[in-house]
């Protein structure tokens, strides 16, 4: 084994330094769990070389699964380097983290980039090379970065640095790379964060919940006097999308369908970047829309959830599988959308588009590029996009510029579809006046879909989307989705926490001395109790609520209990 992987544990810190700064491996283990390198053993195939930090335990399960994910599945001849993502389920239970930051994290970051919570993403930089030292005559390893995050354009840009010098030098080696990582702030959304590692000064900004949807990034930051200058990443997480999409762009409008309505899609690529890109495309293409479904960027004949997703014995799952093995063909072809994809490849024209066919045409051996599918789409495509972009192709324009576009398209598609539910939704609020002091207060009105429907008359997507089309029938199909439950439970859930949050400010405005005038000890012991249940409910689910609202509602438990007498007193003290 090599110096970098015989790397000693790091050093106990001494204790004046431990209460100073945060113990080793906090800061890292808020943007990655750990580093893992897989390597090509003959006996054993894939094989785990190292886990980085020593400490960080994965499961064997884990392990397995990471160490087949991290290698491409099918023949591949290419030599040289590649790069892919995948999101593996977490298996053996949850896990205590050696970051937690009582989830404010999730509570500001955009649901479509909140931290995981029962699934790893895994980023992979792969290499293949002639080694006439090794018995196979190749070199095949693997660097990966395991990540709660879903930062692909970061980790990516991450390992184009750090993997070459491993794979080439094995210096410095990955604990200094690590250690560097364990002295990165950590991501709090809004803020533009300089991420220093191997002598370069990674830039982001960590998008906030608060950011308007569709407004660019910002493409130059303070640059502090930064020597040597940063490398500005737009975005830690939006992809090429106009490269990713190239061959599939006249299709746009079915794609977003299927991923609105969380149809099951099978990715079949000749390479596992193609395979993770696109269906991280796919899946991005609802934002803000949190896509609810399951989602594997690139899944392999090893998996252990393969028996799950290729039974035929009961309807495939709600998920978007990206594949490379040409034997999934045969085992996915009951499912009811597949899209088989060429290489990217950028050129001066229109990229050849594939053609929807017939699932019956979808052939065992050479299946040739093509949507197979029997989905007719309910909204009628936009023309004036594919022109624009067409245009946009003739004029050189950049891929960036043509994937802002795209990118504008969809977020209008899916507010155009989301706004009318938004809408809706708000007149299920009870009124401010509705909410009084001493009374629980009212409940949210049940969602009910005719109302709804009957709402889109006067104020459905006709109003901000030119698409023609069978809107009601896609709102039908919506929801039976669970992309549709993951949106109302959300919004069900934040509705919730302003009803309370309201009905804490209406006790604060309330005369509490006139109302325990004419009440028992038992009733004045009763409103103290459920006073103190909704400052604890209040902390720890961070209702909307002003501080001083609830330190006034502390200090009224204060004067109630004063009222009492010193017996009662005492016992709610101590309680």
């Amino acid at each position: 084994m090599d110096a970098l992987c015989r790397a000693e544990p790091r050093p106990r810190r001494p204790a004046a330094a431990a209460a100073s700064s945060p113990l080793p491996w906090v800061r890292f283990s808020a943007w990655l769990d750990c580093v893992c390198v897989v390597t090509f053993d003959l006996e054993l195939g894939q094989a785990m070389e190292l886990v980085y930090p020593y400490d960080f335990r994965l499961t064997e399960k884990e392990k397995t699964s990471i160490c087949y994910l991290s290698f491409p599945d099918s023949y591949s001849g290419g030599l040289g380097d590649t790069q892919f993502s995948f999101r593996l389920r977490q298996s053996g239970g949850q896990r205590a983290a050696h970051y937690e930051d009582g989830g404010d994290y999730n509570r500001e970051a955009p649901l479509t980039l909140q931290r995981e919570s029962a699934h790893y993403f895994g980023y992979v930089y792969f290499r293949q090379v002639k080694d006439s030292s090794m018995k196979r005559g190749y070199f095949q390893k693997s660097l990966v970065l395991v990540s709660r995050l879903p930062y692909v354009n970061l980790f990516q840009s991450l390992l184009q640095l750090i993997a070459p010098e491993y794979f080439d030098k094995l210096e410095p080696c990955l604990e200094a790379v690590c250690n560097e990582i364990d002295q990165w702030p950590p991501p709090v959304p809004g803020q533009t964060l300089n991420l220093p590692v191997m002598g370069v000064v990674i830039q982001v900004r960590i998008p906030s919940r608060v950011d308007k949807p569709g407004s660019s990034p910002v493409k130059q930051f303070n640059q502090e006097n930064l020597l040597p200058a940063p490398l500005v990443l737009p975005s830690i997480h939006e992809l090429d999308l106009f490269r990713c999409f190239q061959p599939v762009l006249i299709h746009i409008q079915m794609l977003w369908e299927l991923m609105l309505l969380g149809e099951p899609v099978v990715v079949m690529a000749p390479s596992p970047t193609v395979s993770s890109e696109l269906v991280l495309a796919l899946t991005s293409c609802l934002a803000p829309l949190r896509y609810c479904c399951d989602y594997r960027p690139y899944f392999t004949i090893h998996d252990s959830e393969f028996k799950e997703y290729t039974t035929r014995t009961q309807a495939p799952p709600n998920i978007v599988v990206g594949v490379t093995n040409p034997f999934f063909i045969k085992t996915l072809q009951h499912w009811p959308h597949i899209l088989r994809v060429g290489e990217l490849r950028m050129s001066g024209d229109l990229p050849k588009q594939v053609k929807v066919k017939k699932l019956a045409k979808l052939k065992t051996l050479d299946t040739k590029p093509g949507i197979y599918t029997s989905y007719k789409t309910f909204l009628h495509k936009d023309k004036t996009l594919i022109k624009r972009l067409l245009k946009g192709i003739q004029r050189k324009r950049p891929s960036e510029v043509q994937s802002a576009l795209l990118r504008r398209h969809l977020l209008e598609l899916t507010q155009s579809f989301i706004i009318p539910l938004e809408h809706y939704m708000a007149s299920l609020m009870p009124l401010q006046r509705a909410i009084t002091p001493w009374k629980n207060p009212p409940q949210i009105r049940p969602f009910r879909q005719e109302d709804f429907m009957k709402t889109l008359e006067h104020a459905g997507p006709q109003l901000t989307c030119v698409l023609k089309g069978d809107w009601l029938g896609l709102y039908k199909r919506f929801f039976k989705s669970p992309n549709f439950d993951g949106w109302y439970r959300q919004r069900h859930r934040e509705m919730t926490q302003k009803l309370e949050a309201l009905h804490l400010e209406a006790i604060c405005e309330a005369n509490i001395v006139a109302w325990m005038k004419d009440k028992s000890e038992v009733e004045i012991v009763d409103l103290v109790l459920k006073l103190r249940e909704k400052l604890v409910r209040a902390r720890c689910q961070h209702l909307p609520v002003k501080e001083e609202t609830l330190q006034r509602i502390s200090l009224y438990i204060e004067t109630i209990i004063g009222s009492l007498p010193e017996d009662l007193q005492a016992v709610l003290h101590h309680h």
